[in-house]
């Protein structure tokens, strides 16, 4: 009887044991492939992600070599680094938001009692700046014209200004 009852008991641990380690291998297997599924969706979305910010910085001066270029000159005295220019510009076009008419760069004049202000600059390229523009209540955009002068202080001109209409 004791022989027997060892014998069982010995196949229980036996039938345990494999089923336990055909358990664990397929578990191991699975959390491989559901991981290897993750990492592929994770790098599908960062490419997708990659390739829209690409498509968004497209007209940025920070992407486009024809308009870096234009900076570029053989004489060091005469040449802006674009890197530098940028902060710059974006400084002098918002510094302009302390104006008590407000900024005379949205193209637009005070409508009601607050000023409008620049309140997010894009530099497009070499000559053309995009900027959202608010007095709190009323939206709109402007497109500028930049210049960079010999003296390298920094010129605007407004080329095309609009309002957006009042949501109630």
């Amino acid at each position: 009887m004791k022989k027997s009852l060892f014998l069982y008991l010995t196949i229980l641990a036996v039938l345990t044991t494999l089923f336990t380690y055909m358990f664990l291998s397929k578990e191991v297997k699975f959390q491989e492939e559901r991981y290897k599924r993750t990492t592929t969706k994770l790098r599908d979305s960062i490419d997708l992600v990659t390739t829209k910010l690409a498509d968004a910085n497209y007209f940025s001066l920070e992407n486009n070599d024809n308009a870096q270029n234009y900076f570029d000159s053989s004489n060091d005295s005469k040449s802006v680094k674009y890197q530098e220019l940028i902060p710059v510009v974006t400084e002098k076009l918002l510094d302009y938001n302390s104006n008590p008419k407000g900024n005379p760069y949205t193209g637009q004049d005070q409508i009601g009692a607050n000023k409008f202000i620049i309140n997010k600059v894009k530099i497009l390229n070499h000559r053309w700046i995009i900027a959202d523009y608010s007095d709190g209540e009323i939206w709109g955009e402007v497109l500028l014209k930049y210049f960079v002068n010999e003296d390298k202080t920094i010129a605007f001109e407004v080329n095309q200004s609009l309002l957006y209409q009042k949501h109630n």
